[in-house]
C-alpha cells in the first residue's frame, strides 16, 4: 500500500474500501441483477457517443485531502471527455470518481456503507449518485443540492444525464415474477 493509494486485490465479488476498511461487495440476487442490467442497458443506449457505461467497474477515488481508494459502483457512467488521454491501468481503473454512480440495494447491504459511498463519490467529483431500492420501488438521486426521491410513475431524469429518461414502472417491471 502506498502513502497515496489503498490498493486491494481483485476478488469475486469485488472488494472496496469503505469506512476505513476492506469490505467485499454482497453477492447479488435475481432482483439486483435484473435492475443492474436494466439500468446499464438503458444508460448504454443513451450514452453512445457521450461516454462509457460499465457494471462493477472499479474506480480509484480520492476526496480532497484523503488517500485514493477503490470503490465499485453497480453501474457507472463516465463522459468521453474525462476518459480522453487515459491509457493502460488508468483507463481500466480510472483515478477519479465516475460522473454518475449507481448502487442497487440488496437485502444484505449495510446502509452506513451505502451512505459512506454516496458521500465519497460526491466529495470526489461525481455529479450524481443514484440509489435504487427494490424493496419500496424507489430511486434516490443524490447530488450536491441534496436528495430527490422518485417513486410511483416518476421518471428517472437528471441534469448529469442530459436527455436520459427512464420511467420507474418500466425499471421495476423487470423484477416482477414471471406470469
Amino acid at each position: 500500500m502506498s502513502l497515496h493509494e489503498i490498493v486491494l486485490p481483485e476478488t469475486e465479488p469485488e472488494t472496496e474500501w469503505i469506512r476505513g476498511r476492506a469490505v467485499q461487495k454482497v453477492s447479488t440476487f435475481r432482483t439486483h441483477a435484473r435492475l443492474q442490467l436494466t439500468l446499464g442497458a438503458a444508460l448504454l443506449a443513451w450514452a453512445e457517443e457521450r461516454g462509457q457505461v460499465g457494471s462493477e467497474w472499479r474506480f480509484r477515488v480520492a476526496p480532497p485531502g484523503e488517500v485514493r481508494r477503490p470503490l465499485v459502483p453497480d453501474v457507472a457512467y463516465v463522459s468521453n471527455a474525462r476518459l480522453i488521454g487515459l491509457r493502460g491501468r488508468d483507463l481500466e481503473l480510472p483515478p477519479f470518481a465516475p460522473d454518475v454512480a449507481i448502487e442497487v440495494l440488496s437485502p444484505d447491504d449495510v446502509l452506513q456503507h451505502v451512505a459512506h459511498k454516496i458521500s465519497v463519490y460526491l466529495a470526489s467529483g461525481s455529479e450524481l449518485v443514484i440509489v435504487v431500492d427494490p424493496h419500496d420501488r424507489s430511486v434516490r438521486l443524490h447530488d450536491r443540492n441534496g436528495v430527490r426521491v422518485l417513486h410511483g410513475d416518476d421518471v428517472l431524469q437528471h441534469g448529469a444525464l442530459p436527455g436520459f429518461a427512464l420511467a420507474l414502472p418500466a425499471l421495476f417491471r423487470v423484477i416482477d415474477p414471471p406470469r
